[in-house]
């Protein structure tokens, strides 16, 4: 069974995503001097959407039928984006980045069902938020969530690009948008253990909404979109910028 309600939620974050990315093409390669776009408002925009879109990940895991096949066309889509953006806009990289974050977790999550399947879904959902929150921020050496750091991790342990998929940054590494495995998969884990939850109480009807054809359109056709939709904001804007006001 297909369930609108997920699709919509999935329709309305890309929506979310494609007006984050015009404001950040314009900001950045179109060098508008939107200040309140780097500070905390943009900040929690851009977590908002990258946050639904890993616990969806997670929440419709158990629902794929081929999950190797889904996990590998994800996992592949996120390298072919960091080959074309090393190539053509190597000062905006990116390297493991969303797509590559979400297509791993998808192939990991495999081998790791049955013992996934043994821990309670309730003890899990709160099990993985919280050591998302623990692991926030891995990336900058630290045990910890935001501001709060509670345990510094050796710097040797942050050494190549490996333990940068991983988690553990390595120096001088960059990309526009990284995603790495941790703390990612905690969030990605957290979707999963909802879901869960949901079908073993049999609540998985809460997301049987009405049809809204258009968001679910833009939902299911999620990858294929974000694939898309860079190339053709850049051309809206390049377009608005030097040839329709220059």
């Amino acid at each position: 069974m297909r369930y609108h309600g997920i699709d919509t939620i999935r329709g309305l974050n890309l929506i979310s995503m494609i007006a984050y990315h015009f404001v950040w093409d314009e900001v950045y390669l179109f060098h508008k001097n939107w200040t309140w776009f780097s500070g905390t408002l943009g900040y929690l925009w851009q977590q908002s959407i990258c946050w639904i879109f890993l616990l969806l990940a997670g929440f419709c895991w158990s629902m794929g039928k081929n999950k190797w096949k889904r996990g590998l066309l994800v996992f592949g889509m996120g390298v072919m984006i960091s080959i074309i953006t090393v190539f053509v806009m190597p000062e905006y990289r990116i390297v493991i980045g969303v797509l590559t974050c979400i297509g791993s977790c998808t192939l990991i999550f495999i081998p790791l069902e049955p013992l996934l399947k043994k821990i309670p879904a309730i003890g899990g959902v709160f099990g993985s938020f919280l050591l998302f929150l623990l692991f926030r921020n891995i990336n900058f050496g630290y045990l910890g969530f935001e501001s709060w750091n509670f345990v510094k991790l050796p710097e040797d342990w942050y050494c190549n690009l490996f333990t940068t998929y991983i988690g553990l940054k390595e120096p001088n590494f960059y990309s526009s948008d990284y995603f790495s495995i941790l703390p990612w998969i905690f969030l990605f884990s957290s979707g999963y253990f909802f879901y869960r939850i949901l079908k073993e109480k049999q609540k998985l009807s809460l997301f049987a909404w009405k049809e809204r054809k258009l968001l679910e359109t833009l939902g299911k056709k999620s990858l294929i979109i974000y694939i898309i939709h860079q190339p053709l904001i850049y051309i809206i804007l390049y377009t608005f910028h030097f040839i329709v006001i220059s």
